[in-house]
């Protein structure tokens, strides 16, 4: 169980690592109503470190999934010009995001998959600019995570009571977040350093490709852009500051070439999207795209995916995790992208990060394809990384140099 004194260390660590909220700064925090309590604390925290404001928007899984289960396609359509103009808002004050997620990986189960994938579009179609804003890092932002009781039962279905589910999750975050270190803010900054270290040295390495091999059949290689550059957990906003984008993290990751991809990928966790479980799936590329897909489970949400945008048939992100990170070594299923993406290596089908190659915030949607920047709707992680995957960086010249041996770092 958290304690009050890690919950309130908790909060600060979003504030100060996760999006550095400066003075005179607006800040806007996305919470679920179970998670009040944590959210108010983040809101104490933002305003010690000077914020102007704090705005919060509380989510409801009750509510989203009526929403659902009661509107029509064509409603779930709509999206009012309110929410768009507060993104403007939001966007021109350059805003500091934080999300504080904790949904139920089951929330749509049984509702067709059609409409929540229409509704999701509809979201990012209007609100693209928003998650341009902050995928180019003119706004920072960051993802924590809170446990509920469907979340946490969901994790642990052995639990004898609603309390212990909940207690056993907060264990595990607390874990993975380093709250159970002295001074979890200096421990995450080590972490970060750490991490960095190994994204200098990919970066100094230059590789044109990523080969991956693992004992589930995967055999890819991954192209990657010219002037790729690898990003580890911290990252710099275009203002010059820090912030962390998601924690916890473990990966050190950057932008695959779009038509540069060869070979199969077997997942090795299940994806829970939009509500939605998808499991034992593979995907076959030729020239950097998906031509062959299926999944054991959930394969009408998977193709949903695919079919979303031409963006969703290729990949826009590879990402390295080893298999000792403090999230893998709980050897928990997490059923949460943020949570499982950082005990596994993985890909992202669709929308790369402009912030992976060398001048990306200031190209042209041309010049990305030209310079084989994917571009998308979508950007859906999913894990490949196992404790057998051998992962090899390969030189312009030839050459090649193993970066992992049996599911982790060897440099």
């Amino acid at each position: 169980m958290i304690t009050q004194e890690q919950l309130k260390k908790y909060a600060e660590l979003a504030v100060k690592m996760g999006i550095n909220v400066q003075p005179g700064q607006e800040v806007v925090i996305t919470a679920p109503v179970d998670s009040a309590e944590f959210a108010r604390y983040t809101v104490e925290e933002a305003y010690k470190a000077g914020a102007k404001k704090v705005w919060v928007k509380w989510t409801d899984d009750f509510v989203s999934r009526k929403a659902m289960e009661y509107q029509s396609l064509e409603t779930v359509q709509e999206f009012p010009d309110y929410l768009v103009e507060e993104a403007k808002y939001q966007v021109e004050k350059r805003v500091a995001f934080l999300f504080i997620n904790s949904s139920d990986p089951k929330l749509y189960e049984g509702i067709d998959s059609k409409k929540v994938d229409l509704s999701t579009k509809t979201r990012i179609k209007n609100l693209r600019f928003s998650m341009d804003a902050r995928s180019s890092n003119l706004c920072r932002w960051t993802i924590v995570c809170t446990p509920t009781v469907a979340w946490a039962k969901t994790i642990f279905p052995e639990a004898k009571s609603d309390k212990e589910a909940i207690d056993r999750m907060w264990d595990a975050i607390i874990k993975a977040m380093r709250l159970n270190e002295p001074d979890p803010v200096q421990a995450w900054k080590d972490h970060i350093a750490k991490l960095s270290e190994r994204a200098k040295f990919l970066n100094d390495n230059n590789f044109e490709y990523i080969r991956v091999k693992n004992e589930l059949g995967t055999d890819i290689k991954v192209g990657l852009v010219e002037n790729h550059i690898w990003l580890a957990a911290g990252e710099k906003a275009q203002d010059g500051l820090d912030f962390t984008a998601n924690m916890p993290t473990e990966e050190v990751f950057t932008a695959p070439h779009k038509y540069k991809v060869e070979g199969t990928v077997y997942s090795a966790m299940p994806l829970c999207k939009t509500g939605n479980m998808i499991d034992k799936f593979y995907l076959t590329f030729k020239d950097g795209k998906v031509v062959d897909y299926h999944a054991e489970v959930g394969n009408d949400t998977l193709t949903h995916i695919m079919e979303t945008d031409e963006g969703s048939l290729h990949i826009g992100e590879i990402a390295l995790i080893g298999k000792n990170s403090p999230i893998a070594l709980q050897n928990i299923l997490f059923y949460n992208t943020l949570y499982d993406e950082n005990a596994s290596c993985h890909l992202a089908i669709g929308n790369a990060y402009p912030t992976t190659i060398k001048g990306g915030n200031d190209m042209t949607p041309e010049e990305k394809d030209k310079a084989g920047l994917n571009i998308s709707l979508n950007h859906v992680d999913f894990m490949f990384g196992t404790k057998k995957t051998e992962i090899f960086g390969i030189r312009h010249d030839g050459t090649e140099v193993q970066l992992f041996a049996d599911g982790d770092w060897i440099i």
